[in-house]
């Protein structure tokens, strides 16, 4: 299901935490007893952001016109399908408190998944950042200082000395446009591989090919299925819609076209064995472990149960694995900035050797 738009959708940059806010907040005050309305009118105080508080105050005014909660917020174009749906429930089920603090721990959720992630990239992005800095800088500032000094020994330059030198004098002659060109171009490239959604494949290919990261985005995302798919179905949404709500939230292209097919599968009456059955390549998404639970709890009735306890097993694993993947990178982080240094020191000592070498004679 796609999201609708509405006037509000293009302006929510910013406003996760204010979102956060609303929700925890709002399933506090209506546990308590509260009305909608009066529990939106005092959240709407203590908010920060102008933006938030006018949406808040359309969603109270419509609330007290008589609109339901969930067609107001869906209105606004801040929660996903799943969201709305669960807050509808809620609404009709007599439990909105308990399906609001059930949004709110998902959005918990994910903030963790996301920043396990980062966290596990953060340190050998940085290391790539600040060396491709520092080579550029050597190579503009002082290498075409090197390749004077050099030109007036003439002595017969080695090739990685030609090729170091040759890079240093045309930073030197177009440096100022080649290097601001080059960081617009990296810019780009980023961009395209893993913002766009539709090139962003491209750069999810790219990262599974480093050593680990497919393992920690396939345990984060057995751990958003888990938590996400069970708590969904705990709370009453039906499997179908549960399944879509999931689709909506998944970050790998590979698991967005798995949930796909899986929604189909499951909607045409299958059961998730089937399903499993008939997907291909199945074991590279799911390991067989985590299949043979899944059917064994759908078959017993207690499929919900067993999706949260899944999705706890995984989010323990993601922890130590987001980790290992920190420590097992450093080392090739350090080998690139090592070939990136002997290169410069042997493309400056080999023609020095050699010229000593010529005076020796």
């Amino acid at each position: 299901m796609e999201k609708k738009k509405t006037l509000f959708s293009s302006i929510h940059f910013g406003l996760a935490k204010e979102k956060e806010y609303l929700i925890e907040n709002l399933s506090f005050l209506a546990g308590s007893g509260m009305p909608v309305s009066q529990a939106l009118l005092a959240i709407q105080e203590e908010l920060k952001s102008s933006q938030m508080k006018k949406i808040v105050g359309r969603v109270r005014d419509a609330v007290e016109n008589g609109t339901l909660l969930s067609k107001a917020l869906e209105e606004t174009g801040l929660f996903g399908t799943h969201a709305i749906s669960l807050i509808r429930s809620g609404e009709e089920s007599g439990t909105l408190s308990q399906n609001l603090h059930v949004i709110a721990e998902q959005d918990a959720k994910n903030r963790l998944f996301k920043s396990r992630l980062h966290s596990a990239l953060m340190y050998p992005i940085l290391i790539l950042v600040v060396t491709g800095l520092v080579g550029i800088s050597v190579a503009w500032f002082i290498l075409p200082k090197l390749s004077t000094v050099f030109s007036q020994l003439h002595v017969k330059l080695p090739f990685i000395t030609q090729i170091v030198i040759g890079f240093g004098q045309f930073l030197g002659d177009y440096g100022i446009i080649a290097v601001p060109a080059f960081m617009i171009c990296i810019l780009l490239a980023v961009y395209l591989l893993f913002y766009n959604e539709k090139t962003r494949v491209v750069g999810q290919y790219i990262l599974f090919a480093v050593p680990g990261i497919w393992n920690l985005i396939q345990e984060l995302e057995i751990a958003r299925m888990g938590y996400l798919l069970g708590t969904l179905m705990k709370s009453g949404l039906p499997v179908v819609q549960a399944i879509g709500s999931l689709k909506e939230s998944t970050l790998s292209p590979f698991f967005l076209k798995f949930y796909a097919y899986l929604y189909e599968s499951i909607e045409k009456g299958n059961s998730f064995e089937q399903s499993f059955a008939e997907y291909p390549n199945v074991k590279d998404i799911l390991p067989s472990a985590i299949r043979q639970v899944i059917t064994a709890g759908e078959q017993s009735g207690n499929l919900s149960t067993v999706l949260i306890e899944v999705g706890a097993k995984y989010e323990a694993k993601t922890e130590l694995s987001s980790k290992n993947l920190a420590v097992a990178l450093e080392p090739v982080m350090l080998v690139i900035v090592w070939l990136g240094v002997v290169m410069v020191a042997l493309a400056v000592i080999l023609p020095i050797y050699s010229l000593i070498g010529g005076v020796n004679k």
